[in-house]
């Protein structure tokens, strides 16, 4: 032991002798970071996502990305002597006469599926606890532009093998190119080296697939960790913990024995559901032909929802100007998706401007504290599940023993009467929410136990809480409604009288809440429990 202590001073010292690294490993080693279960979230995705890079470079080394036309000759005999791209015909090779190949490549499915629903998870995480507020409004920006590259990413990637379901896809994705007025033809060409399907998809996608996507992934990972760590991990309200100071554990040795030991069991989870859950079989679908179409095409949940608007759009064209505009292929394709994810990436700013919060946050909201927030959140879900129930229609109706049109109509009617419905009832879920809060706080817990007076009236004996639980109940900050003039001092309309007018609206919208139990309140009643 001491000639290991031995050996490891003399390269410690040999490093910080060239380095000078010391000095800075001893104050970022012993870094604090708080401790809850929802910051794993972010963990999985990271893990997912080392994962996905290394199960990706078993995979290249026998892929071949090219559209060139083979006769398959493998093991697996009902598909031999046809006629396939040398793509389908490589995935096939990995998938039956590569060592461990299929487990990868499932391995490398479930990774990226598990990697997107970790980041969806973890913004939603982000968004419902209010931490994207200043100064971490560049790390949300960051985090949509990862689900954004995301859903790209995951749509080249089984694009790639080129198979009957996902050459059904490509040819959705030509259509939205196309959709594009004046420039789509020429962009589709341009994507296809040529008329559909061409000779040039496969091999311009698997260099963004395997090289553009990843490094921009690495970048804006590596630029997201930088910034977590340089503005400190946000946390939750508790005791002893204020905007101004983190409670927690150091880096080292506990979160590094953590985070050690929770990669491998993100690894093992994966490569469980590699092992036994079959996903992408594309040996049953057969090599693409642009003539044939695959019943039962629904892509991964994260593409889903973008095939059910496609799905739900009416047929609707206009001819102007010489130009066919399809409609119903360019507002569900290009135009919602747009601007779902500009409201997405710019409601940080939104609610700053709503509310006139402008201080730094590092404490984390409960979500029933933040009714709007949340009611806005809840909203968004409830449309994209609708619109994702949409997206796989077609297997909803053979097992539900329904109709298209009666799944179609469900969802077109559902998309605008559901969402507002959500938003209503989840604002006063929260409100309700907060008043059971308030009650607690004056009156304390209900125990259950009836006590007769000496007048014969029965009350129930209520039981004070604990102070740190009054404390959490009542830590948070309640934002009160923004009063902008619509006038100055000497009586005179102001320039922007409408704006600030609509701000007002919107802000006392925003602001509304239960009032919290206050210290006063409680020395009011107490002893009358």
């Amino acid at each position: 032991m001491k000639k290991a202590e031995r050996i490891g001073g003399n390269v410690a010292s040999y490093v910080d002798d060239r380095t000078g690294a010391a000095k800075w490993l001893r104050k970022n080693l012993t870094k604090v970071f708080p401790d809850h279960w929802s910051f794993m979230l972010g963990e999985i995705v990271l893990y997912s996502f080392i994962i996905l890079l290394l199960s990706g470079t078993f995979l290249t080394f026998w892929f071949d990305p090219s559209q060139r036309e083979v006769v398959y000759e493998g093991s697996y005999e009902p598909l031999q002597d046809i006629k396939m791209s040398a793509a389908y015909a490589s995935t096939l090779h990995i998938s039956f006469d590569v060592r461990g190949g299929l487990l990868m490549r499932q391995i490398h499915h479930w990774a990226a599926l598990l990697f997107m629903a970790g980041m969806i998870a973890h913004l939603m995480r982000v968004f419902f606890t209010g931490a994207f507020r200043k100064p971490r409004e560049a790390n949300w920006l960051i985090g949509v532009g990862l689900v954004t590259l995301g859903i790209v990413e995951g749509f080249l990637g089984y694009s790639l093998p080129d198979d009957l379901l996902s050459g059904t896809g490509i040819r959705i994705a030509e259509a939205i190119i196309q959709a594009l007025p004046v420039v789509g033809s020429y962009l589709a060409f341009f994507t296809f080296g040529g008329a559909f399907p061409g000779e040039a998809f496969i091999p311009r996608i698997y260099t963004v697939h395997v090289l553009l996507l990843p490094g921009a992934f690495l970048a804006l990972i590596t630029i997201h960790l930088m910034l977590v760590w340089y503005q400190k991990h946000t946390q939750y309200p508790g005791p002893g913990r204020t905007e101004k100071n983190v409670v927690g554990y150091p880096l080292m040795p506990v979160y590094m024995a953590k985070a050690g030991g929770f990669f491998f069991i993100v690894f093992g989870v994966t490569a469980l559901l590699g092992a036994v859950a079959s996903i992408n079989p594309i040996w049953l679908y057969g090599p693409y032909n642009p003539g044939q179409i695959s019943a039962g095409s629904q892509p991964d949940f994260y593409m889903g929802w973008l095939d059910g608007l496609v799905r739900m759009a009416p047929p609707i064209e206009s001819y102007i100007f010489g130009y066919t505009i399809s409609w119903n292929i360019l507002i569900p394709g290009l135009i919602i998706p747009g601007i779902l994810f500009t409201l997405m990436a710019l409601y940080p700013f939104i609610e700053s401007w709503m509310t006139g919060d402008k201080e730094e946050h590092h404490l984390l909201d409960r979500p029933r504290n933040n009714p709007n927030r949340t009611a806005i959140g809840a909203m968004s879900l409830s449309f994209i599940l609708v619109v994702l129930i949409n997206g796989g229609n077609d297997i909803i109706a053979t097992n539900f023993h329904l109709t298209i049109n009666q799944i179609m109509w469900f969802t077109r009617i559902g998309v605008i009467v559901i969402p507002p419905l959500v938003f209503v009832i989840t604002k006063r879920i929260c409100l309700s929410l907060q008043r059971a809060d308030r009650d607690l706080v004056l009156h304390g817990r209900e125990t259950g136990r009836l006590v007769r007076m000496p007048n014969g009236e029965f009350v129930e004996v209520h039981e004070p809480i604990s102070a740190e639980k009054a404390w959490l109940l009542t830590s948070h900050e309640q934002l009160a409604p923004l009063e902008l003039p619509e006038h100055d001092a000497s009586g005179v309309r102001r320039p922007a009288a409408l704006k600030n007018k609509l701000r007002n609206r919107i802000s006392r919208a925003a602001a509304v809440a239960v009032p919290k139990a206050t210290e006063t309140e409680r020395r009011e009643l107490e002893g009358h429990h």
